[in-house]
């Protein structure tokens, strides 16, 4: 008996010694311990602490879209899901407005914790984003483990005002060249490959695949217009340091007179002066060849319309780019998540953005078909083994190319792309040359950015 009351108390000393001396942080904290040192699970992108430790209520943070293709699939396949399973104390609910509600009018009216999308002057104008440099401390996350591309876009965002971090990265949104394998078959002409074609042998095959038939008008190529083959270089709308238009450069001139060439295609613009062809068209008429677009824009759609019943015959190709740009992609857009400043759950919601790009975080959205916005090369192995939509596709194309740093967004951009959207109407509708439809354009810019400056100020 005596030897039993030993041996026990011999164990016990061990378990007290293991639970004081077995970490480097205090019991129910995420804080570091006496030495000094982060704990190394936020440096492995592991969450840093646990929502249990924060307390085993039930706990609801909502989650707001500000901008972006994120479909409800997606939200509950990437997020809502995974955080429930791997804490069901936690339920991220998403807020979905009205389509005509405006940003602005969601955030004044409601105070979602999570802001999902890319970060946007209109949301900085309202006050929405947190500050996260003190919560990144705090929880000891490693913004080194965050790909380049992603988190210097981020930064870039408040360049000249200050060192703020408004938004971590979610996803790499990149581009691709979707192309229906149905209109290829119905012409005999041969699928792209995994090469990666310069914008004139793509607008030659685009050629071969634009015309009429059975009452059906089929588009080669669609390239989302000047915003879209902007990005080949990764161009400015407006000059960060006078505030004028920057479209007059011999960049934005090569991509003007490509769209030009596009829009002169022989049966692009029908007769009824249709020429503005999109994402619809190639998803639902499915009248389009080839679609150079964003990988997100797309492959969630794509797979809500699968669940739905709609189903036909495409694929992936790398985008197309100028000879002297072959080897690059376009532009990446950062999908990123941020925290609302008036958000009651603060360090919470950081947890969840913590989890989020844990690498068991970042390999779900890999499987989901997002390009993670981490360093790790393995999950490009992953991408999009949980999408049924993207299965048998040549999903490797996807990481053809180095995708670019987003350029300069000025404070006006949103309000001022619209110019350029005219100036794309008025080459392919009124026959405006490239030279004149720059000068045009440029003016209208210009006259925008002066009103903008009285009425939204900055």
């Amino acid at each position: 008996m005596i030897r039993k009351l030993a041996l026990i108390h011999i164990v016990m000393l061990f378990v007290f010694a293991a639970a004081c001396g077995g970490g480097n942080q205090a019991p129910g904290t995420s804080e570091p311990a006496d030495n000094g040192k982060p704990d190394a699970s936020a440096s492995r992108g592991a969450p840093a602490g646990d929502f249990k430790k924060l307390g085993d209520e039930p706990l609801t943070l909502s989650f707001y879209v500000t901008s972006a293709t994120f479909t409800d699939v997606e939200f509950e396949a990437m997020i809502a899901g995974p955080i429930h399973a791997k804490y069901p104390n936690v339920t991220i609910e998403r807020i979905t407005p009205a389509a005509t509600t405006t940003v602005e009018e969601v955030l004044s009216t409601h105070v979602p914790d999570i802001l999902f999308g890319a970060v946007r002057q209109n949301v900085y104008r309202t006050g929405a984003y947190q500050d996260l440099r003190g919560l990144i401390e705090k929880h000891n996350f490693d913004l080194n483990r965050l790909k380049p591309v992603a988190i210097e876009q981020i930064k870039d965002f408040t360049k000249g005002k200050g060192e703020e971090i408004f938004a971590l990265p979610f996803n790499v949104n990149q581009h691709i060249m979707y192309y229906n394998k149905e209109i290829f078959d119905r012409f005999g002409v041969p699928y792209p490959t995994e090469k990666q074609l310069t914008w004139e042998e793509a607008v030659e095959l685009g050629a071969k695949l634009t015309r009429t038939e059975n009452g059906v008008h089929y588009i080669g190529l669609a390239v989302d217009n000047l915003t879209g083959l902007a990005k080949s270089f990764g161009l400015p709308y407006v000059d960060r340091e006078s505030g004028q238009a920057a479209i007059d450069t011999p960049e934005w001139r090569r991509v003007f007179e490509l769209q030009k060439k596009i829009f002169e295609t022989h049966g692009y613009v029908t007769p009824e002066g249709n020429w503005n062809w999109n994402r619809d068209h190639f998803m639902k008429d499915q009248n389009i060849a080839m679609r150079v677009s964003f990988l997100a824009n797309m492959v969630g759609p794509l797979e809500e319309l699968r669940q739905q019943g709609v189903e036909f015959n495409w694929d992936i190709a790398p985008a197309p780019n100028f000879e002297d740009q072959l080897g690059k992609t376009r532009e990446a857009q950062i999908h990123a998540i941020a925290i609302n400043s008036q958000s009651a759950h603060k360090d919470e919601a950081f947890q969840v953005l913590a989890e989020i790009l844990s690498d068991e975080g970042q390999r779900i959205i890999a499987k989901n078909g997002r390009v993670p916005a981490i360093i790790n090369p393995e999950l490009n192995k992953d991408y999009g083994a949980d999408i049924p939509v993207l299965q048998g596709k040549n999903v490797q194309n996807v990481f053809i190319g180095e995708p670019l740093q987003d350029h300069y967004v000025h404070p006006y951009e949103a309000e001022i792309s619209k110019r350029l959207t005219e100036a794309a109407e008025d080459m392919a509708v009124n026959g405006l040359d490239v030279n004149s439809a720059i000068r045009k354009a440029t003016e209208a810019i210009n006259k925008d950015v002066e009103t903008l400056k009285t009425t939204l100020g900055q």
